[in-house]
């Protein structure tokens, strides 16, 4: 039996938070953002690459730097600057919800042998939910601790965590117990 290896997944943290309802998003984050850099430290510990799926907010020639500069702002600084992209990460960006459609993440997960994701970030209901379908259809082992994600209304993002454990089998336990 093969050892699994996972990978961190942070999806869209870098983030404007400037449209409906992104104010309220924006305050999700900021609770999440710890977490997620716990998780990131733990993580890293164990050699487990850290890989970055963001929006392009239409800078489709960006960069991580591009699109943190775009980002940047009061409701996002602090997020930006707890997590931001070191040189030992991935980034990439995407055109739609999904971490993988129209991006290079299927051929680097290959290339890394990763078969277990660690998915974090934002929306819970919408990028996340829709990623976490996604990898599941592509069989990946799936950990979208409950801490490390966040939509726009509490129970949306229950209801996603409650798809993706009863659906696509993954495991949805807090930080503190997805590490063990």
């Amino acid at each position: 039996m093969h050892k699994m290896k996972s990978a961190l997944i942070i999806i869209d943290m870098i983030n404007d938070f400037n449209f409906e309802y992104g104010r309220s998003l924006s305050t999700q984050a900021k609770i999440i953002a710890e977490n997620i850099a716990h998780l990131k430290k733990e993580l890293t510990k164990k050699n487990c690459p850290t890989i970055y799926v963001n929006d392009h907010y239409q800078l489709w020639q960006a960069d991580f730097t591009k699109i943190i500069e775009h980002c940047y702002n009061d409701q996002s600084k602090d997020i930006i600057d707890l997590l931001r992209p070191t040189d030992d990460d991935y980034f990439l960006i995407k055109p739609k919800h999904s971490i993988f459609y129209g991006t290079a993440l299927t051929i680097l997960l290959s290339n890394l042998s990763v078969d277990t994701l660690y998915l974090t970030g934002l929306a819970g209901n919408i990028c996340v939910l829709f990623s976490a379908n996604d990898a599941y259809m592509r069989e990946y082992n799936l950990i979208v601790p409950s801490d490390c994600i966040a939509s726009n209304v509490k129970e949306d993002n229950e209801f996603a965590l409650k798809m993706m454990k009863n659906v696509l089998k993954a495991s949805i336990r807090p930080i503190r117990d997805s590490l063990n």
